[in-house]
C-alpha cells in the first residue's frame, strides 16, 4: 500500500513540476497584508513599525510540494521616507532559494485625500537546486545542469503605490533582472533564466455601517512569457475585530480567510485555499497559510 502511495504522489508531482516552475515566485492569499515582498513603496506607509511573519504550505501532504516562509519590517523615517527589509525563504521540490530585500520609498502628499509612494528595492537571492532529486520525479536534464551549482545574484526593483482613506492602487515589478535558474518543458530540465513578474493591485472600501465594512481587493499578475493571473477578494470587517472573506483566483483556485484583531496593533489570519482542478482525486491538494501582522 505504501509503495502504491508512493507511486501516486511521485505522479502528482511530475503533472504539477511545469506549473511549479512556471510560477516561479510564490502566491500569497493574504496578498493585501504582504504588499511589502511585491511593492518597496509600501515600506513605511502604516502609521507606525510593522512586522509581518507569514507561513504558506501548498499541496500539504505531498512530499516536497511547495513551501514559503516570510518576514517583513517597515518603518516611517521623519515625515517623507519609509524604510522596509524582507526575507522570503522558498521551497519547490527540489528548490530552494532565500531571498532578502532592503526597501526605501518616498511620498509627497498630492491633497488632502490623497497621497502618493515611489519604492526602490535592493535585494539579493540565494538559489540552490538539487539536479540529483529530478530522478525522484523521472524528469530529464540537460547536460548543462551536471554541474550546477548554487547562485548568489543581486536585484533591483521599483513600485509605485496610492495610497487614500477608502481605496489603493499598486503598481510594482520587484525583480527586473533575470538570473540563472532551473525550467522544465516536456518533461526535460534545463538552465533557464528567472522571469520578470509585474504586478498591478488595487482595492476599495465600501463602509456598510459605523462598524461594517467590505473591502473588494483585485490584483492582476503578469509574468514573462505566461499567461496573466487574475485574482479577485472580498473581505468583511466586522467591528475592526474580525474579517471573514473569500478569493477567486481565475481558472486556479478558490479560497477563504480569517482575520482576527487580538489586541490593538496585534493580528492573526488563516487562509484555505483549493486547487480549481483536481489531477488525482482523493489526495489533499490544499494549500493552508498562516499570518500575523504586528504594528506598534
Amino acid at each position: 500500500m505504501t509503495r502504491i502511495l508512493n507511486t501516486i504522489m511521485v505522479m502528482f508531482a511530475l503533472l504539477l513540476a511545469g506549473q511549479v516552475w512556471s510560477q516561479q515566485d510564490p502566491h500569497y492569499t493574504f496578498y493585501r497584508y504582504n504588499m511589502n515582498i511585491y511593492n518597496p513603496a509600501y515600506a513605511g506607509s502604516s502609521e507606525g513599525v510593522e512586522f509581518v511573519l507569514g507561513l504558506r504550505s501548498q499541496w500539504a501532504g505531498i512530499e516536497g510540494a511547495p513551501e514559503s516562509q516570510s518576514a517583513i519590517f517597515g518603518i516611517p523615517v521623519g515625515n517623507k521616507v519609509g524604510l522596509g527589509v524582507s526575507i522570503l525563504n522558498d521551497k519547490t521540490f527540489i528548490e530552494t532559494q532565500t531571498w532578502m530585500a532592503v526597501d526605501f520609498s518616498y511620498h509627497i502628499q498630492l491633497n488632502d485625500a490623497n497621497r502618493i509612494y515611489f519604492g526602490i528595492k535592493a535585494s539579493a537571492n540565494s538559489y540552490n537546486a538539487n539536479t540529483q532529486g529530478l530522478l525522484t520525479y523521472g524528469v530529464g536534464q540537460d547536460g548543462s545542469l551536471m554541474n550546477f551549482e548554487s547562485r548568489f545574484t543581486p536585484n533591483i526593483g521599483a513600485g509605485v503605490y496610492l495610497k487614500n482613506e477608502k481605496y489603493f492602487i499598486t503598481l510594482s515589478a520587484p525583480k527586473l533582472l533575470t538570473p540563472d535558474r532551473l525550467q522544465e518543458a516536456n518533461g526535460n530540465a534545463f538552465l533557464g533564466a528567472d522571469r520578470i513578474h509585474a504586478y498591478l493591485g488595487g482595492g476599495y472600501d465600501f463602509f456598510l455601517g459605523s462598524n461594517t465594512k467590505l473591502q473588494a481587493l483585485g490584483m492582476i499578475r503578469y509574468v514573462d512569457a505566461s499567461p496573466i493571473s487574475y485574482e479577485i477578494t472580498g473581505l468583511l470587517d466586522l467591528a475592526e475585530r474580525f474579517t471573514l472573506g473569500a478569493g477567486y483566483r481565475f481558472n486556479e483556485s478558490l479560497s477563504g480567510l480569517f482575520l482576527f484583531k487580538v489586541s490593538n496593533g496585534f493580528q492573526l489570519g488563516y487562509a484555505y485555499e483549493s486547487a480549481w482542478q483536481r489531477p488525482i482525486d482523493g489526495l489533499d491538494q490544499g494549500t493552508h497559510e498562516v499570518f500575523m501582522r504586528f504594528v506598534l
